[in-house]
């Protein structure tokens, strides 16, 4: 059975190596898992959703809980799916820095990432969006 995962968390230590660090380690093993998915940084914050198999999404979700790079980890979203929509991604990035402002306020109330001010649906909406307009880098 297929699930979608979407959590926000704050970055412990915002440094470049840091988050390129959590990259490295999530395109190395959620292939491995089956794991598909997308992250989102901005401002300290990550925005990400996993798909895969119930187990793996939930070990893993578990696994970044304990993390001592994240904190403040909250459960935006959570639903068994059909289908993926992030299916050809063992994790595409996003620099909300080079995301048009217009695009972000569609979805908020500030041009800013804060998917702790919104529900779990509009954050899913934006990271569809973000997808659609090819904002993604690192695709499989």
């Amino acid at each position: 059975m297929l699930v979608r995962l979407l959590y926000a968390s704050r970055a412990v230590d915002p440094s470049p190596a840091v988050i390129e660090d959590i990259l490295a380690q999530s395109r190395q093993f959620n292939p491995t898992c089956g794991i598909t998915g997308i992250l989102v940084y901005g401002g300290g914050i990550f925005l990400q959703a996993l798909e895969g198999g119930r187990a793996a999404v939930n070990e893993l979700y578990g696994h970044i809980v304990r993390d001592a790079r994240h904190k403040d980890v909250v459960l935006l979203h959570y639903d068994e799916i059909t289908e993926r929509r992030f299916g050809g991604w063992t994790m595409g990035q996003v620099n909300v820095a080079r995301v048009n402002t217009s695009l972000l306020l569609k979805y908020a109330e500030r041009a800013e990432l804060d998917p702790y001010a919104v529900s779990g649906r509009v954050s899913l909406a934006l990271l569809e969006e973000l997808m659609a307009t090819a904002s993604i880098v690192g695709r499989v």
